[in-house]
Formats: C-alpha cells, structure tokens, sequence
C-alpha cells in the first residue's frame, strides 16, 4: 500500500499502515492471553478484543518511514477506552526498552481515557515506569515524537503524551488532563467547550503542530532527518519482514495456541489483599483524611522539622500556593521539602500547573546541592479549570515523573493524607515511601472512578474498596515501605502524630544516606518497573 492507503481493521492498525513504508512492519506484541478473575471485566476484555481483533489496547512494533527505521507504539480506543492497565502498561515499557537498545527513533500516538479504572492503583503507577522508559529513551540522546489522537486524557496525556521533543495533534482532537465526563460528575456542569482541543492547544503552545493523519509520515519524516541525523548513519535499514509476519495489532491466539509462559496478567481489582484486623477500610479513611482538621505540611515543619526556610516561586515568575517549598533539616539532616498545603488550599483553592514548575524548582536544587529531596503527598487532585489545562497541567506532571524517577539525590516521599489524581501521583516516585495511616492513593478521586464506571458517584466507597488505595494496601502492593500510625486519628493527637512522622522521615533519609548514588537510583527505577508484576 502507498503512504495514503488505509487498511481494514482498528484506527491504530490504520494509523500504523499509514505511516510506515509498505512491506516494512513488524509486530514487538508478544500475546497477552490471561484474563481477568473478576467475571464483568473479563466479559468487557473478551467483547473488546472480539470487536476490535487486537489482544490490548496497545500495538508496538517497527517499521521504516520514508526509509528511516524507527519503532511505533499506538493506542487502540476502541479497546476499553485504550485504557492502560498492567498488561498495557508492560507491553509499552518493553517496546520503549527495545527501542532504547536498538537505538531507534520513537513514535508514539496515544488515544486513551487513561488508566484502566478496573484495575485500580496498581493500573495507575504503569504511568510512572512508562514515564521512566521514555525518560531513558531520551537520555540516550534518541528522538521521541508524540502524536496525540481523539482523544487523549488522564493519565496517558500526563505521563508518555507529554514528553515529545516534538508533539502533533490530530485535528479537532478532545486532548486534556480531566475527561470531561468526570468533571460534570464532580462539579454539576459541563466543561467549557473548546478549552481541550488540538486546536486550542496549540495556540496555547502545547503542542507544535495540529496534523491531518494523512500528512504525519511526512511530518515525522522531515523532523527525524533532523533530530536523528547521527543516529541514522551508523543504524541498519531495516530488513523486509517474512512472508508470514502479521500486520500490527495481530488478536490473541485461540486457546491451542497459548504460550506456556503468557505475558503477566493485570491483578483482578474484585480480590485486594485481605485486611488486617486493624486496617481501617477505605472509606473510612478517606473520610478521616478529608477531615478540615487534619494536620498538614505546615504543621509538619512547625512540630518535626528544625531550621525551616520557606521558598517562595518558580523564580521565573509564578507563584502557587497550594504548594509549600522549603528548607529543612528532619533528625538533623538537611533536605529540600516539596508538598502539598492543604491549609493554603482552603484559602487559593488546589494547586495547578504552576505549583509543579515550584516542586521542579526544588528538584533542581536538590540535584544540584546534593540535597535529599523530601515530596510531601496531600491533595484532593489538582486544579481542574480550564486555567490549568491551557497552563500544561498535564505536561508538568509528566516532566515530574520523569525528573523524580531519574533524580540522582535521595528521594523520600510522605502520603501525609488525601492522594487522588495525577497531581498526587506527580510527588510519589521516590526512594522510599511512608504513609500515614489514613493516607490513600487513587487514580481518581474514588467519586469520579465511581462515575466512570457506573456514571454515578454513589458507589464511591464500594470502586474505593475494590481499587486498593488505603495505605495497607500501597504496602502490600511495594508501593509504600512504611506505615505511620494514626492513634486513632491524627487530628485528634496531632502532636504525637507528628512527632512520628518527622522521625520516620528522618529514619528514611538516614538510611539513604550513605548508599551509592548509582545504586540508590538503578533501585528506585527498578522498584516502578516490576511493580504490578507477578
């Protein structure tokens, strides 16, 4: 087929077929045949795979584009949304990986609703080590071109959609951080029409170019002659592929023809671990951790930290105050401090994407002095405006994953309380991990994971449960490390609360201390690359 030719099969087959040179395509996709336990999602991923003849809901593999070898990795909508779960999640980590080692250009074009609400927390820190792979992917100096199709939101958008070197939109696509469902769900009205478009974003400079699809091999063409001239001198041209090689997005395998050794299946979010006697349930903790008196960072550094000297700004001219950026020491030893305030929320409302060009500011200065970084976790999510979207929230989260997954300096993040969102998961990959008792880490708010998937709210408490967001379940999970106690609530003995939670950050940053920096962060990058495995 000639580069205008648009095959039979899911948009991301075609997409693909479009793209690459004919003849050129090879499939990376090992089979993904396990299913899920939970009977109502493995019925929604049977149906899914029968309707749209791939396996996932992401395709990789290789191909020439104007004879330029490069590796492609797309989303399938159609496929559950092109939401990301750990199946996903892996198989985009290992053609980011093998592009990585192969020294090839990277084009990836997302259209997802982001991370697979049915398979909860665990699902939504894939982001982290896609994030990461592509962090890596850049550091070996090799191009990443991002092209966001209709339509690209939550997670996908604020991990792997926003770190090209050079990003493309389809025309008229719906590209934003806050699906818009989700919003009317939680605040009684629409989102303002208009604010997430390709077209809206690129006059905001969010993304480089608004494309028809037709124009993208060309588009890619011209810009890897550029970006990957050095690369491309010494790189084989790629070999034609067998005769019997499938065309992307090849469907599992009936039944006969299962591996013996499938690639790992995503846990079933109707079985979290067990609780313990005297593990709160979620919804109790989510009630005690939206509690308006509940201590915060503020009155973490008054109580536990000596020698505090707040930081105001990103000293290139914005300020956030729902953000808190300071220096302190914790049992002595000097960090920098990057969180959340809550007590300033109730006051300018959630932070946005300023806040996190601030907790970059910090990162910065950790890297550059040699200082422990401490990321403190406690946010309702963050600002959901139309503000926020033109102002590149979602890109900001994205560049602090992959800053905090690559950040030399030891690292230490606190789930002090509320934990919902990208803006939560933006502090989180650390070293190590504490959490407070009644802390909890959800890809949504669990009122908004609720609407996804039953467009109500009403069965928060019960899709909070299944998610496995409390802070024993981050445990179990190797998400957190360590659990602070709450006896029974930290609003009501906050001082002794304190006291604990400050020598357990001290205890963290000690046992970081004198540990090989090299070592310290290959640990911290495999620790988000096996999570959600089996």
């Amino acid at each position: 087929m000639d580069g205008s030719a648009r095959p039979a099969g899911a948009p991301s087959v075609r997409l693909i077929g479009s793209v690459v040179d004919p003849g050129t395509w090879r499939s990376w996709d090992e089979p993904v045949t396990a299913l899920p336990q939970d009977p109502a999602y493995r019925a929604d991923v049977l149906r899914a795979r029968a309707r749209t003849g791939l396996d996932e809901s992401v395709v990789t593999g290789e191909g020439a584009v104007h004879g330029h070898r490069v590796a492609l990795v797309a989303c399938e909508f159609g496929f559950l949304a092109g939401s990301i779960g750990v199946d996903a999640g892996e198989r985009l980590v290992r053609a980011v990986e093998r592009a990585t080692r192969e020294r090839l250009p990277l084009i990836a074009s997302p259209a997802s609703g982001g991370t697979r609400m049915q398979e909860g927390t665990v699902a939504f820190l894939q982001m982290v080590k896609v994030a990461a792979a592509v962090t890596d992917h850049k550091a070996a100096g090799l191009p990443y071109l991002v092209y966001l199709r209709h339509p690209t939101t939550g997670g996908v958008l604020a991990s792997w959609g926003s770190l090209g070197h050079l990003t493309a939109a389809e025309p008229g696509a719906l590209i934003g951080f806050l699906g818009p469902r989700v919003y009317e769900a939680l605040n009684g009205e629409p989102f303002p029409e208009g604010v997430q478009t390709a077209e809206n974003l690129l006059a905001h400079g969010l993304v480089d170019a608004v494309l028809e699809p037709g124009l993208l091999a060309g588009a890619a063409a011209r810009a890897l002659r550029v970006l990957d001239a050095g690369n491309a001198a010494a790189r084989p041209r790629p070999a034609a592929p067998p005769a019997a090689e499938p065309g992307p997005g090849t469907a599992a395998p009936p039944p006969a023809s299962v591996p013996s050794a499938p690639a790992p299946s995503a846990p079933a979010p109707s079985a979290p671990p067990a609780p313990s006697a005297s593990a709160p349930s979620a919804a109790e903790s989510i009630r005690r951790s939206r509690r308006p008196d509940r201590p915060g960072l503020r009155a973490l550094l008054a109580a536990a930290a000596e020698d505090v000297t707040p930081l105001s700004g990103t000293g290139a001219g914005e300020r956030d105050r729902g953000l808190l950026l300071a220096l302190a020491r914790f049992g002595g030893r000097p960090c920098v401090v990057v969180g959340h305030d809550r007590e300033a929320r109730t006051r300018s409302g959630p932070f946005g994407p300023a806040g996190l060009r601030e907790a970059r500011r910090g990162m910065r200065i950790a890297a550059e002095l040699g200082l422990p970084l401490v990321t403190v976790v406690d946010t309702p999510g963050a600002a959901l405006s139309p503000a926020a979207e033109q102002g590149g929230l979602a890109g900001e989260i994205a560049r602090c994953l992959a800053e905090l997954t690559a950040l030399p300096c030891p690292t230490v993040c606190l789930l002090l309380g509320e934990g919902a969102g990208g803006g939560a998961l933006a502090l989180l990959p650390a070293d190590r991990v504490v959490a407070a008792r009644h802390a909890w880490l959800s890809p949504l708010p669990p009122e908004g994971a609720s609407a996804i998937l039953y467009r109500t709210t009403a069965r928060a408490d019960e899709v909070a449960a299944r998610q496995g967001v409390r802070s024993h379940d981050l445990l179990a999970a190797g998400i957190a490390d360590r659990v602070v106690a709450e006896e029974p609530d930290a609003a009501d003995a906050p001082a002794a609360f304190l006291a604990r939670t400050g020598a357990a950050v001290a205890e963290e940053l000690a046992s970081l201390a004198d540990l090989d920096a090299a070592a310290r962060t290959a640990a911290r990058r495999d620790r988000y690359r096996r999570l959600g495995l089996r």
